[in-house]
């Protein structure tokens, strides 16, 4: 039945003279009143869409490239410039295409969000954003000093990093083990 459609359809574009571009001005062809069956809808989720001043810099195989960063996520940092010069946090999320990270309760915006629906209000929300790495140092909460990072490895063959003032392991496992636990509770209380 499919087939004898599209032979139909073909004839008449034929005898009209007109190509299968030209119908219906480049609009898609639908064949629902013809055969009686559900439409099948794709979604096309867009990720980000970045303006021509934001665009990535990317590899030749067009990967955006990636920059080391001496921060990871869970690390306590401070702010050393800046509007909030002098302030302590806990890295939440790290952006490595343009190195920049989200420190917890550090550089605060105030973004207006409308209303959703019809009964519901606007909202004033203060949210996190991104400061660049190279202003954040790392943070020893013992000692309560700032101090570069270095990379050591230590008698089991790791590799791990140290604060160069103090001497401080920052990838301990007991560290690793504290931020697992930290997660999975944090999990836990979203999902009830």
């Amino acid at each position: 039945m499919v087939a004898m459609a599209m032979v139909a359809l073909q004839s008449s574009m034929t005898s009209l003279s007109l190509s299968s571009k030209s119908f219906f001005f480049g609009q898609p062809i639908t064949l629902s009143p013809l055969l009686p069956c559900k439409p099948t809808e794709k979604k096309c989720v867009t990720v980000m869409k970045y303006k021509r001043w934001e665009r990535i810099e990317c590899k030749p195989n067009s990967l955006p490239v990636l920059h080391k960063m001496h921060v990871k996520v869970g690390d306590t940092v401070k702010v050393i410039s800046g509007r909030d010069k002098g302030q302590i946090g806990e890295i939440t999320k790290i952006f490595k295409h343009n190195s920049t990270v989200i420190v917890q309760d550090v550089n605060l915006k105030t973004k207006h969000a409308k209303s959703r629906e019809e009964g519901e209000l606007g909202q004033i929300l203060q949210i996190e954003a991104p400061i660049h790495s190279s202003n954040v140092m790392l943070y020893s909460k013992e000692n309560n000093v700032a101090s570069r990072v270095g990379h050591k490895v230590i008698e089991n063959g790791k590799k791990v990093r140290y604060l160069l003032k103090t001497g401080e392991i920052i990838d301990s496992d007991e560290n690793w083990k504290k931020l697992k636990e930290a997660s999975k509770q944090t999990e836990v209380a979203t999902t009830a």
